[in-house]
């Protein structure tokens, strides 16, 4: 992200198996593995670096992901490292190839900012994302018009083609909730959001009926923060995201006006776990949930 939190820079990310599908997520897993083995190689960052014509800082983005692979890069890493079977050589060498791919969101790579398209990547290898908002409806729970007005600025009629490939990002990036092997959703929301006529009322209600819909999938939890506990638990809006691979650390997503923070070191998520649980304890069941959303549906 163009704000990124140096600390997400600085910490190494994924390692084990090429589980996740989006290239986002491949190349912090590959990255993660060749730091694995030069640090097994006893082989300093600016030792590799120079072996590839590079520095350490190069080495740096490549073990943190942050960058593409050359195949020649890793070939040359792998003898280096002393990896010279030809099996193994060719696992990294489909990784490398694999997580070069481009993934569905490249094409509005020109209308999302290249902090937000880490997100997306990291979004798409999710097992679970866990969300809490308190001025908008998630993202990946909005309906079109409700999205419209939101990147609109409550201004629809004003949109211009740029606004409206915002739009259809957003609600590409909802089709992740109804492939096979899609992520759990859980979020909490407060009770503000569902009174706050973003679009005017009609699109309030039409955004509340579609978050009935969205809570009859298995994968589908919303819960509703009531009036009375909204701002004890945590002051603003994150998400979290969380991986199916043991060896991938949860991430916590947090969005600002010119950019967003990327935070995944052990002290920083065990703070937003608890609150995420907290949350979960101060906000209405998701039964109850639904039947206030039935009834605000009534009152618009």
């Amino acid at each position: 992200m163009a704000a990124e939190d140096s600390r997400f820079e600085e910490t190494p990310k994924f390692g084990g198996g090429d589980q996740s599908g989006a290239p986002t997520a491949r190349r912090i897993v590959l990255g993660a593995q060749l730091r694995r083995l030069r640090e097994q190689a006893e082989i300093s960052r600016a030792d590799a670096g120079y072996h590839i014509r590079g520095s350490d800082s190069k080495i740096s983005r490549m073990e943190l992901g942050r960058v593409g692979f050359k195949e020649r890069d890793v070939v040359d890493l792998l003898s280096m490292y002393g990896v010279f079977d030809e099996q193994e050589r060719a696992v990294f060498l489909e990784m490398v190839r694999k997580s070069n791919e481009r993934g569905w969101w490249h094409r509005y790579s020109g209308t999302m900012p290249s902090w937000f398209q880490d997100f997306v990547g990291l979004e798409e290898s999710a097992s679970l994302i866990q969300s809490h908002e308190q001025q908008f409806v998630p993202g990946l729970m909005q309906t079109e018009d409700y999205a419209r007005a939101v990147v609109s600025h409550g201004r629809p009629e004003l949109m211009d083609q740029e606004g409206e490939r915002r739009v259809a990002l957003r609600l590409q990036r909802q089709k992740v909730l109804t492939r096979s092997g899609a992520p759990r959703l859980w979020a909490v929301v407060d009770e503000s959001v569902l009174h706050r006529p973003i679009g005017g009322h009609r699109v309030l209600r039409e955004q509340i009926e579609h978050l009935l819909e969205l809570t009859r999938q298995p994968n589908v939890t919303l819960q509703i923060l009531p009036y009375h506990m909204s701002g004890y638990a945590a002051e603003g809006a994150f998400s979290i995201l969380r991986f199916a691979e043991p060896s991938l650390p949860d991430i916590v997503y947090i969005e600002h006006l010119s950019g967003a923070l990327y935070l995944d070191r052990v002290d920083e998520l065990e703070v937003y776990g608890r609150v995420i649980d907290r949350l979960a304890v101060d906000a209405e069941t998701p039964d109850r949930s639904r039947q206030l959303l039935s009834k605000f549906r009534q009152d618009i």
